[in-house]
């Protein structure tokens, strides 16, 4: 099943739509659950319906069904309780803390790293990044996320996968030069970290098949920044921390409430083919190659796109495409 939410006049939070397995046509779910947030909030009791309506659209069978436009859709959750972005990609993690001159956790490999973000207002999957200053060090990041149901703490890992809902995917926009002070006060990001973007759709984990497994989306994810391919690194086989962990994790002290988004961090592989899912991590490779960083960060005009497909080119999530605006 695929979930989105439609632009709404005079409503943040827009109204909860279905929309078929092609991407191509969607039908209202506003009757079942006005909002994706109620729907989450209310998941025993509407899910059988909204799959029935799913099922109905995708076999033809419903007549009012129109064409989808991805630019009249806000993020799936425009805004949420939680978001919480992890680090699962080891490769990432040491790459970015070499640009900044930091060194890597003594708990790398045993404990995840997770940041609590902003979470009362998220951009539109098509909606421009605009900022003041180029000498922010404006990034992309190319993740994938999951949002659970109601998390009771103390969930451990193996018991996690029953509360996932939803797979999106992400683009975490990072302010890199204003991250070193930040972080030098010693308590975390807040300014380097603006709003975040997140997929057209969101999917059910039954849509991704055997794609899912282990915790992990088993599928390259692709950036197009300024119509050429800077990358398509697996997502699966490098992600060192799965979901089911990062869950265990953030729900280890707390209880997590329905809508509760948990990132997976940039993904990232060690094989330099695959290109990167940042600009932070292409400007670490220059700098070991060269002694030097020669790629900029973002600058005013400069496009992404965020995009899962199939092996069979077909796009999953739909695409997140943003432009960078000076403001």
């Amino acid at each position: 099943m695929k979930l989105a939410t439609i632009k709404r006049n005079g409503s943040r939070d827009g109204s909860l739509i279905i929309v078929s397995s092609d991407n191509a046509r969607f039908i209202t779910a506003s009757d079942i659950a006005p909002t994706l947030q109620y729907a989450l909030d209310h998941w025993a009791g509407v899910e059988a319906q909204l799959r029935q309506r799913s099922e109905e659209l995708n076999a033809g069978e419903i007549a009012d069904a129109r064409a989808l436009d991805e630019d009249a859709l806000l993020s799936p959750l425009p805004r949420a309780y939680e978001w919480i972005d992890g680090s699962a990609y080891i490769n990432h993690i040491v790459l970015v803390r070499k640009a900044r001159g930091a060194e890597p956790p003594a708990t790398l490999e045993t404990d995840p790293l997770v940041y609590q973000g902003g979470s009362g207002r998220f951009l539109a999957p098509t909606q421009d990044i605009v900022h003041q200053s180029e000498e922010y060090g404006i990034d992309f990041e190319a993740e994938i996320a999951v949002v659970v149901d109601d998390v009771p703490r103390g969930t451990r890992a193996e018991d996690a996968e029953q509360y996932i809902r939803l797979v999106m995917l992400v683009n975490d926009v990072t302010l890199r030069n204003l991250i070193p002070p930040e972080l030098a006060k010693g308590f975390g990001f807040f300014v380097s970290k603006p709003a975040t973007a997140f997929s057209p759709l969101a999917l059910t984990l039954d849509e991704l098949g055997d794609w899912w497994r282990d915790g992990r989306v088993h599928l390259p994810l692709r950036t197009v920044y300024n119509d050429s391919l800077f990358g398509d690194p697996e997502a699966g086989p490098e992600m060192h921390f799965s979901f089911l962990d990062l869950i265990e994790h953030a729900a280890r002290t707390r209880d997590l409430t329905a809508g509760t988004i948990i990132g997976s961090g940039t993904v990232s592989n060690v094989d330099r083919s695959r290109g990167s899912s940042c600009l932070a991590e292409k400007r670490m490779l220059e700098k070991i190659d060269t002694g030097s960083f020669s790629t900029p960060f973002m600058q005013f005009g400069d496009r992404v796109v965020i995009e899962m497909l199939t092996p069979d080119g077909r796009s999953l999530f739909g695409a997140i495409r943003q432009t960078v605006r000076q403001g």
